[in-house]
């Protein structure tokens, strides 16, 4: 979704909105800033190397863009509780870490573009639970986000990361964010393989024409929403060797489980027709005796008949 260089003038209205109904700027304006009693100080365009100094603590929109400035210091910049509106683009800032906007729970409008960023850490933006809208285009060297770098933004409703050096990216932490609606993916040389896949397929579902594939060479150019169903076949339609290791494997225990089931089962059998022989034997014995003791009493009945007679 293609995504505007300024920001809508709904989110303008609102940021117009907070500082109309603070109160009045303290005194004091940094060297080469204009400050206004409508709590904004503007830096931009002043030949800076540092961050400004002596800012007023009540500042609600701070614009420091177009100059020269290598790092955000957290001291400075976090005691700016009140901070809304915060632009830092066209500078050489180059690392940005979750200490550097520690403090800043109220802001909302955020750009970082056109800077020298190389990578985005875990939870880098997780201080800044108002944040509506982040653009962070125009990063040459910006190659890697952390899959948790915007997870605790739930206010987040428009993300910009065009035109940088990003190849993947996790999606699924995106997704997630329940007020996202729009994100800006176009300009970075996206891998189109298997471990973009999902990357690929959220992008066709979007809709996403101007993201195209930097990698591999027979898929570069290419739209993003073309090749996500492509991947999804190409993707699941062969094994891995692990895939096979795990086959053998399987085959083996299923192989060893059956022969041990086998020769427990052959041996209960033995164990079961011998017993039940040794039973049948012992019966046919105690029937034979029985059948003995009662010949025995049979023959011995008439004698003792004929002496009680002749008695």
């Amino acid at each position: 979704r293609s995504l505007h260089n300024a920001p809508p003038p709904a989110l303008l209205l609102l940021f117009t909105a907070r500082v109309n109904t603070s109160p009045m700027l303290s005194s004091g304006c940094p060297d080469r800033c204009v400050c206004d009693d409508q709590l904004v100080v503007q830096c931009a365009g002043q030949h800076l190397t540092t961050f400004p100094v002596n800012l007023p603590l009540a500042t609600r929109q701070l614009i420091i863009s177009n100059n020269r400035i290598v790092e955000l210091p957290p001291l400075a910049l976090n005691y700016l509780s009140d901070l809304v509106y915060l632009d830092c683009s066209n500078n050489s800032l180059t690392e940005i870490s979750e200490s550097t906007f520690g403090n800043l729970r109220k802001l909302a409008y955020l750009d970082l573009s056109f800077n020298t960023l190389i990578h985005i850490e875990d939870r880098t933006f997780g201080p800044l639970v108002s944040l509506v809208m982040l653009r962070m285009t125009d990063n040459p060297g910006l190659s890697e986000m952390h899959q948790d770098a915007f997870v605790e933004n739930a206010a987040l409703q428009v993300l910009d990361v065009s035109r940088n050096n990003l190849t993947v990216v996790n999606i699924t932490s995106l997704i997630a964010l329940p007020a996202l609606r729009s994100v800006g993916l176009s300009g970075n040389p996206w891998s189109c393989e298997c471990d973009n896949e999902d990357l690929c397929l959220w992008v066709h579902l979007e809709d996403e024409g101007q993201t195209v594939c930097g990698s591999p060479a027979d898929m570069q150019g290419r739209r993003l929403g073309e090749v996500g169903i492509q991947l999804r076949t190409l993707c699941h339609q062969t094994l891995g060797s692990w895939d096979y290791l795990f086959f053998v494997v399987i085959g083996f225990v299923i192989f060893a489980a059956g022969t041990v089931s086998a020769w427990v089962m052959g041996v209960i059998m033995v164990l079961y027709e011998r017993y039940i022989k040794k039973k049948d034997e012992q019966l046919d014995v105690d029937d034979e005796e029985e059948s003995s003791e009662t010949g025995h009493t049979s023959h011995l009945c008439p004698s003792r008949l004929i002496n009680v007679r002749t008695h």
